[in-house]
């Protein structure tokens, strides 16, 4: 990001009157709550999106009654000459959008929701971030403090939870105060836009970094810049939870002079009675550990919200047991390295699901590891024979694993289905995008169960 893109994202903390264009409304909702609230403030708000309005129909409904302006099925230029700010959805490649590129030519200042949001947080702030484990993190995270929050003893105000995990936080920016502890899931998208106002969050965590969004920043380099934000503008005082350097894949996340550092990994985490299965998530529980125990909650507390936590949908969900063989949805992994983490979760023989978009990630190693670990793989989607060709070249002579590929996700979960025998895991854990087959990766989970409870 160059200095005059910096220059213009500041934004005036009054937005009464402002002609607004949020770019990029959304097929899942992603532009819905930002428009909303910009239009609450007072705004003069036009929605602009590439999709027809037919793509996005559901994101659409949910601004009925909203007085907005929609201009759908491509971006018009003429929109700019009537714009005082442009609000960019995350999920705008600004590099290679034309019309991006269009208004910073024209010197039009431009933010993003979350930039919006931390602009005018008055609470403490949690931030989370990493390649894989970031949703169940900051969940685990809510999940104490809102446990803590009910304690005779807790000395802060409410806990809020949000940000990349789903949740706009925008429409209860009224009710915070400065008492308050805000728990935010951060993308490597949105931390790359948030350099801009040279603020990171109170304690900041960084759960892991491995290869992912490499089809958006191009380079590991730059998809590290994006992360490293998380801690790069820390005070002294503030906490930054990390994992041990030598786990950190070579990339440097030096917190600033003054940052008190927890490694996570050094966190005892054993004994918690999780629900949620893999060592990933004792990983992830310890990482939470460490941010509560920064925050003053008792080890009791945390401990047992902990053990009560049962895990988000798509994240190695458990849906059922049929004919002997249990049925994981981890719909949510969408590249090699977290479909690695899956297969590590299990200790049973385990047929793996594998396919979807490709995100431009090498699955070679994902391919040594099944053929090591693996009783099975069904290769399904678009990218369903570079994944089979990897799995080839990795077994060469080897007699294991079983290998399928089809292009119908119904049928490569049945197929999955007739490869397991009593005491197997199957695990929809794709290690792609969902964008081939479906429009997100919740449709692509919901499928899969649907799928799995409708088998007498």
């Amino acid at each position: 990001m160059t200095a005059s893109q910096i220059s213009r994202l500041s934004t005036p903390h009054s937005l009464r009157g402002l002609r607004i264009l949020v770019m990029g409304l959304g097929r899942f909702g992603g532009g819905v709550g930002v428009s909303r609230w910009l239009a609450a403030q007072g705004a003069v708000v036009t929605v602009s999106d590439q999709a027809p309005e037919s793509d996005l129909a559901e994101s659409v409904a949910a601004l009925t009654g909203v007085p907005i302006s929609f201009h759908l099925g491509g971006h018009d230029a003429a929109d700019l000459d009537r714009c005082d700010l442009l609000v960019v959805n995350p999920a705008v490649d600004k590099t290679r959008s034309e019309f991006f590129q269009l208004a910073q030519r024209r010197g039009i200042k431009w933010t993003s929701e979350m930039n919006l949001f931390l602009e005018r947080c008055p609470a403490a702030i949690v931030g989370i971030t990493g390649s894989v484990g970031k949703s169940t993190t900051t969940a685990m995270v809510g999940a104490m403090l809102e446990a803590a929050a009910r304690q005779p003893d807790w000395s802060r105000g409410r806990v809020w939870v949000g940000g990349n995990i789903g949740r706009s936080l925008l429409f209860g920016l009224s009710e915070m105060s400065a008492a308050d502890v805000v728990v935010l899931e951060l993308s490597s998208f949105q931390l790359e836009d948030a350099a801009a106002l040279r603020r990171s969050p109170h304690i900041a965590v960084l759960t892991n970094f491995r290869p992912n969004h490499l089809d958006r920043h191009g380079t590991m380099g730059a998809y590290a810049a994006a992360k490293r934000n998380i801690l790069a503008f820390q005070r002294p005082g503030d906490v930054a939870v990390l994992p041990s350097p030598d786990r950190l894949s070579g990339a440097p996340f030096e917190p600033a002079d003054g940052v008190r550092v927890v490694c996570y990994d050094r966190v005892p985490a054993e004994g918690l009675g999780l629900r949620v299965p893999g060592a990933h998530n004792r990983a992830n529980a310890a990482a939470a550990l460490a941010v509560a125990d920064a925050l003053g909650v008792s080890g009791d507390v945390a401990r047992r919200a902990l053990a009560g936590f049962a895990g988000l949908p798509h994240r190695l969900e458990f849906v059922r047991e049929h004919a002997g063989v249990q049925y994981f949805n981890d719909s949510k992994t969408t590249t090699p390295e977290a479909a690695m983490t899956a297969l590590d979760a299990f200790d049973q023989p385990v047929i793996m699901l594998c396919g979807g978009y490709d995100k431009g990630i090498p699955f070679d190693e994902l391919a040594r590891r099944l053929v090591e670990r693996a009783k099975a793989v069904v290769c399904f989607g678009a990218s369903r024979e570079k994944i089979f060709v990897a799995l080839r070249e990795a077994r060469r002579d080897a007699d294991v694993p079983n290998l399928k590929s089809v292009f119908d996700f119904r049928g490569g979960v049945n197929l999955a289905r007739h490869l397991a025998t009593a005491g197997d895991v199957v695990v929809l854990s794709p290690g792609c995008a969902s964008y081939d087959l479906f429009k997100n990766y919740e449709e692509r989970g919901e499928a899969f169960r649907q799928i799995v409870k409708g088998w007498a």
